[in-house]
């Protein structure tokens, strides 16, 4: 059974999917620190850093934005390797110049927020881009037919000069669906560009937070219900439910947190050390720059076959890396230390093992050879900005 649960605590809102009575992905919202990441803004051009080609936008937050001149340039379609010719930030902004922008990355420490004019309209089907002439589609669907097909149907309704990424949640619905979706995203964007601004700069769009994007996101995959804490919280839901058009099972009950022992899930994603079934664990370390994640066998003894018995630890780590990596929604690069195997049929085994396991994940894993030091490489995207388990 996959159940969304929902539970406000305070000013804090917990939003916990789970699977089979297993905690497989936590966020924590703060209401008084609300994520801005994918909200609108009218901002104002401050200043000019021609050495950096990048400048510093006013869009009425606690700090200045950033934007680069990649960020300003006609996004392009890098399936078909374009490429378009950078120009000098001088020749396209000018200090109070006001300009339409969506926040990209939440501010952190010292640094404001990150911020593009390559707008992104979440629908539940397609992700509508108004600055971008191409269509694309996520690289889950992996039918070359169900791809052209999907890219047929919504080029048939995107104005000339737009383009769109079809989400997964895509493959296989009727046309009838998915031009449904199109319009509604389409009309979104327009309804936010017909706004009548006096004051800028000014938001001019709200994403809705992690709650709203983690309901488009999983309404379509299979959830079988949502359970809530509240009345209020069951309202708010089954609005956002109305706005996309879907129907879904919402419940409130009290003491949510006492279901599936989901406090002493959420108390050991604290834990820096996660043990294995086999006695082995991992721990897990994040710095600014990476994720280092190492493997030990711990009280695995195994076999009188020393290798078979690094292996068996390896392939188990794999399943709990790639469980953890969606668990903690950990992003950027990462860096996993598995025991030293040495033969590649070993080494072979333990990746496919972590390949089979990181496609469960919603976010995009990319997972490269072991090095030369036997370092295994990843990357994955952040699929909410705030997270504080």
């Amino acid at each position: 059974m996959k159940e969304l649960i929902i539970n406000n605590i305070e000013h804090k809102r917990r939003i916990l999917l789970v699977e089979d009575e297993e905690v497989v992905e936590a966020y924590e919202e703060d209401e008084n620190e609300k994520s801005i990441e994918g909200n609108i803004y009218i901002g104002k051009v401050q200043n000019i850093l021609t050495g950096l080609q990048s400048a510093f936008i006013d869009i009425g937050e606690k700090k200045n934005a950033f934007i680069h001149v990649k960020d300003i340039l006609p996004k392009v379609d890098v399936t078909k390797n374009e490429v378009v010719k950078e120009k000098n930030i001088n020749e396209i902004i000018k200090p109070g110049d006001p300009i339409i922008v969506e926040v990209k990355k939440e501010p952190v420490d010292h640094k404001g927020p990150r911020v593009s004019t390559h707008i992104s309209i979440v629908g539940r089907f397609i992700v509508f881009m108004p600055n971008a002439n191409f269509i694309t589609v996520s690289q889950k669907i992996e039918n070359k037919i169900e791809k052209e097909r999907l890219k047929a149907i919504v080029k048939q309704y995107l104005p000339e000069g737009t383009g769109a990424i079809i989400r997964t949640v895509a493959q296989g619905l009727k046309e009838e669906e998915i031009k449904k979706d199109v319009l509604n995203t389409i009309q979104k964007w327009q309804e936010i560009t017909s706004k009548s601004v006096e004051n800028i700069p000014q938001k001019i769009y709200s994403k809705g937070g992690i709650l709203k994007k983690t309901i488009i996101d999983l309404v379509d995959s299979h959830l079988d219900r949502i359970v809530v804490s509240d009345i209020s919280l069951k309202k708010e839901v089954e609005s956002i439910l109305k706005e996309i058009e879907a129907t879904i099972q919402v419940e409130v009950k009290e003491h949510i947190l006492q279901m599936y022992t989901i406090e002493k899930q959420l108390k050991a994603l604290e834990n820096r050390k996660v043990w294995l079934k086999c006695g082995g664990f991992i721990t897990i370390d994040k710095t600014e720059a990476l994720t280092a994640i190492d493997v030990n066998s711990g009280k695995y003894i195994g076999s009188q076959d020393l290798e078979k018995t690094v292996t068996q630890v390896n392939l188990e780590a794999a399943s709990e890396i790639a469980k953890q990596l969606r668990l903690r929604d950990i992003s950027g690069i990462i860096i996993v230390d598995f025991i030293d195997m040495q033969t590649q049929e070993a080494k072979n085994a333990v990746m496919q093992e972590l390949i089979l396991h990181t496609q469960k994940d919603r976010s995009k894993v990319q997972i490269e050879e072991f090095t030369k030091l036997n370092l295994m490489e990843l990357t994955r995207k952040h699929i909410n900005s705030q997270k504080n388990f």
